[in-house]
């Protein structure tokens, strides 16, 4: 079982372990795997030592800032740090250094977090493989031949291969519980506005979320309540109360009402990650919890507003430099250049809609439950020979986890099982806006209740791990 921040914390606290000890075994980790690996970007090694240092003399003199001190973690390259390159894993970015934190990085350095360094993505975030960067495509833990997922694929890999703790991605229509779900991990998506985009290089305004991704769902609830809270330096950031996510984490409803949404999310699922998906409901059955398969939801896959909201902000560059751009990310940010505002108006409101009528299905329900993805993670080798199928497998692999980014409702992926080639397979789990601290209590529950997260990728055939 990997380490997790909950453990960490506590032996940092009594001085246990350093986390100068910490931050150094991450960065060898980094070292000894990332040439495979490819997930990060950047490497912070000298400024994540200093911070190392300075945090275990501020504990050793008794100012302990709670669970994220001197626990080493990265961020997806695409949230701003100061004074160091934020590249979006972009050539168009590869020398950007921005002069201002991101507001999730400044909370979390508040914390005292220390930053290893910045995580490889799928190019400007707009692709679901993490095939398609300017600085190669990340390859996944568990047999490195295959796809991490994206776009955070990165900041996935690198939780899973322990180069870091914790890691923090963005998520617009499935990136952080996608490579969540393909790396064995816990990914989180919160509630649309409840985590500050501001520092964050956008996609779509309308449907970007940032959270974290975690070894445990308890380290998933530590990080969000560093990162939750009112900005009011963000447009979209909404000023509603923050709970303590993991007081009462280990107390979920004792009447749980968890619905099958059959339609849509189950359909032409790969036979092993069907089967997986209905042992994790046979454990809820088990736990008590009333199951509703009966379930229906109007899900939309109309994206006219992604796509224009994607053209606004690259229109510049695609005027100034459309060339240092992949072929794959121009092609795919030019098809909003035809969307007209009177489309992309509709297509607003049609989402506002959305988000007031999925509102309703909890008055039913407490928790939906689905797969994350509907196929094993792909082969690199192949997509890489045949790049006309990356888009139509990407949009399979985005298919369950989309729908939650346009209802703006927070989900969660979580570990239920392993294809028989040893692949992970995730669960994914959503309840209604504002509910992250339900949604993480039903997730911690299924959790205890099963052994998929302690597993470690092994030493089997083109996997990399001792």
């Amino acid at each position: 079982m990997r380490p997790t921040i909950q453990q960490l914390s506590r032996q940092v606290h009594d001085r246990a372990i350093s986390p100068v000890e910490l931050t150094r075994d991450c960065l060898a980790r980094i070292e000894n795997l990332n040439p495979r690996l490819n997930a990060f970007i950047t490497v912070l090694a000298d400024s994540a030592l200093d911070d190392a240092r300075r945090a275990e003399q501020e504990i050793q003199r008794g100012n302990y800032r709670g669970p994220l001190h001197g626990i080493p973690i990265g961020l997806k390259d695409i949230l701003d740090t100061a004074g160091t390159r934020t590249t979006a894993a972009s050539a168009q970015y590869k020398d950007r250094i921005p002069t201002e934190d991101a507001e999730v990085v400044r909370r979390l350095r508040a914390a005292g977090a220390i930053i290893l360094g910045k995580q490889n993505l799928h190019e400007f975030a707009y692709g679901g493989s993490s095939l398609i960067s300017f600085f190669g495509e990340v390859h996944n833990p568990w047999d490195v031949s295959r796809l991490t997922g994206g776009s955070s694929g990165g900041s996935a890999a690198s939780v899973t291969a322990g180069l870091g703790f914790a890691a923090i991605g963005t998520d617009t229509a499935g990136s952080i519980r996608l490579p969540a779900a393909y790396c064995g991990v816990v990914g989180l998506k919160p509630a649309y506005g409840r985590v500050s985009a501001r520092g964050v290089v956008p996609l779509s305004w309308s449907y970007d979320h940032i959270g974290p991704i975690t070894n445990s769902v308890y380290d998933a609830a530590l990080m969000l309540q560093v990162l939750a809270g009112y900005d009011g330096g963000d447009p979209a950031s909404v000023d509603a109360p923050v709970p303590d996510f993991s007081s009462r984490i280990d107390q979920p409803p004792i009447k749980l009402r968890i619905g099958v949404p059959q339609g849509f999310f189950f359909d032409e699922l790969n036979p092993e990650i069907a089967h997986a998906i209905e042992k994790a409901i046979q454990v809820f059955r088990e736990l008590h919890a009333e199951i509703r398969d009966d379930v229906k939801l109007d899900v939309s896959t109309d994206r006219t507003l992604a796509s224009a909201e994607a053209y606004a902000f690259h229109q510049p560059l695609v005027a100034r430099s459309p060339e240092l751009y992949q072929p794959a990310t121009l092609a795919r940010i030019k098809s909003g250049e035809s969307v007209s505002a009177a489309d992309a108006l509709r297509a607003s409101r049609d989402l506002q809609a959305s988000r007031h009528a999925i509102r309703k299905i909890f008055d039913e329900v407490d928790v939906l439950i689905t797969p994350t993805v509907p196929i094993p993670p792909p082969d690199i080798k192949e997509l890489s020979e045949h790049p006309e199928q990356l888009r139509p497998h990407e949009l399979i692999m985005l298919r369950n986890t989309r729908p939650f980014n346009v209802w703006g409702i927070p989900a969660i992926s979580v570990p239920c099982g392993f294809t028989k080639d040893g692949l992970p397979i995730g669960v994914q789990l959503a309840a209604a806006p504002w509910r992250e601290g339900l949604l993480l209590q039903v997730a911690f529950a299924y959790e205890q209740a099963t052994d998929w997260h302690k597993r470690n990728p092994g030493p089997r055939n083109q996997t990399i791990l001792p």
